[in-house]
């Protein structure tokens, strides 16, 4: 692959009423193709799902879609997040409606419901994965990014969210339970020494010094018997992983230094993809 980003050039798992956990194999178009994509060529990324279903033995599916697995949420039970401006971005499939999509995400993923955000995360150049701005900690309790500052652009972003989100109802109908979780209280920028350290690759956009890099604890993995939540050398990070120890306390919180990785535009929930058990 030309890539790391295995949530969005890797398979969703999804597990069948058997049991039997099979491989959904997303088109990947590099977040956007030839109409505001980040790199090119993406065509050994777009081939990373099915290798990694063959190589497990496992069922897989091709869906007819352009779509990463950063842009979805899933509760496991019928619940789907996503955000207006990524999955209905004319640069990933211009040919479907939202009523098309909405039905394709159904039959891929098994869900019923589809609940609608508007815009990413402030500077989320994937055009706004829903995995930097809100995920589901459990069925009926989501993590919104959260900016108290009136005076940061992400602010309005996470009222907007916050706002549709009271509003919505999951596939049980019940009322979702909101956790804000703070952005990083200072704004994390790109300084000049790690903007000359990152050597661009061929095909590549540049990350220059002073870039608004799109930090969010929203951005963790949940795994066996633990979470993995990335830090960014700020004052948040401990009331971050304070927040999720409530909410997870029959789990673990491991910090890891997300920085480095988020010079690639992405963190840890993007750069990993968890495998279900089957049965």
């Amino acid at each position: 692959s030309d890539d790391a980003w295995m949530r969005d050039i890797g398979p969703t798992f999804v597990r069948h009423p058997r049991g039997e956990v099979r491989a959904v194999d997303w088109i990947f178009n590099a977040w956007g193709g030839l109409n505001g994509g980040l790199y090119h060529p993406w065509d050994a990324d777009d081939r990373v799902a099915q290798r990694v279903a063959h190589s497990l033995d496992m069922a897989r599916y091709r869906a007819p879609l352009v779509l990463e697995g950063g842009a979805i949420h899933v509760d496991g039970e019928g619940t789907c997040l996503s955000t207006e401006a990524c999955l209905l971005n004319p640069n990933r499939n211009p040919h479907l409606a939202r009523r098309a999509l909405e039905a394709a995400l159904r039959d891929y993923l098994g869900v019923s419901t589809i609940v609608w955000l508007g815009r990413g995360l402030l500077h989320d150049e994937t055009s706004g994965h829903i995995d930097n701005l809100c995920c589901f900690l459990r069925p009926g309790v989501v993590a919104l990014a959260w900016s108290e500052d009136p005076h940061d652009a992400q602010h309005a972003i996470s009222r907007e969210a916050l706002a549709r989100l009271q509003r919505a109802r999951d596939a049980h109908g019940r009322a979702l339970e909101i956790i804000k979780l703070p952005i990083p209280q200072r704004p994390v920028m790109m300084s000049p020494i790690e903007a000359a350290g990152v050597a661009p690759a061929r095909g590549t956009q540049a990350r220059p010094a002073g870039a608004r890099l799109a930090a969010s604890y929203v951005n963790f993995l949940i795994c066996n018997g633990a979470v993995i939540l990335p830090t960014f050398g700020d004052p948040h990070d401990d009331r971050a992983r304070a927040i999720l120890a409530e909410q997870f306390p029959e789990r673990a919180i491991r910090q890891v230094p997300g920085r480095e990785i988020l010079y690639g535009g992405g963190n840890v929930h993007c750069i990993t993809q968890q495998q279900p058990a089957a049965g």
